[in-house]
């Protein structure tokens, strides 16, 4: 009788160890597979309004983990820094604000690098949905008053490499 008590204590310690063990790795193995952090180039930008050009920093959201991500989880923007969407073709393009902390301005971009719609003072965090009325190429995205500051209009253009 001792020995199979023994042999019961022994079976369910074996038993929540390995129950232990696999809850560990199932904990662990989503954060080593997880991908690498999603990393942006820079390049720069200039917007042309009848006051002047403006020139912009811009990170790059080229592809789709990269436009998914945005400026999500910043806390800050500087005037002169941007992010440009770059959606490779004209498209019927959907943005929104979730996860993001700052109010921004969008600029609708087509092909030709003419702005075609404007969304200033984005809420942060909402999920409503921004979409321009017709196709566009890129979204370039400032911080919010930039297109006030500037005198930012439907119809200036916006010189970049992608519209060449």
């Amino acid at each position: 009788m001792r020995f199979q008590a023994n042999r019961l204590i022994n079976f369910s310690r074996r038993m929540v160890l390995r129950a232990l063990v696999g809850a560990a790795i199932l904990w662990i193995n989503p954060l080593l597979a997880a991908e690498p952090a999603v990393t942006f180039g820079e390049s720069s930008a200039v917007v042309k309004t009848a006051d002047g050009d403006h020139r912009f920093t811009v990170e790059m959201a080229m592809t789709d983990a990269q436009r998914s991500l945005g400026l999500m989880f910043r806390q800050e923007l500087a005037p002169d820094r941007g992010m440009l969407f770059d959606f490779q073709r004209p498209t019927y393009i959907s943005m929104w604000m979730r996860n993001t902390y700052i109010s921004l301005d969008m600029l609708f971009i087509g092909t030709d690098g003419r702005i075609n719609y404007i969304r200033e003072y984005a809420t942060p965090h909402s999920q409503e949905t921004i979409e321009a009325p017709g196709r566009n190429r890129a979204v370039l995205e400032v911080a919010a008053g930039t297109v006030a500051r500037l005198n930012i209009r439907v119809g200036d253009h916006v010189a970049h490499a992608m519209f060449q």
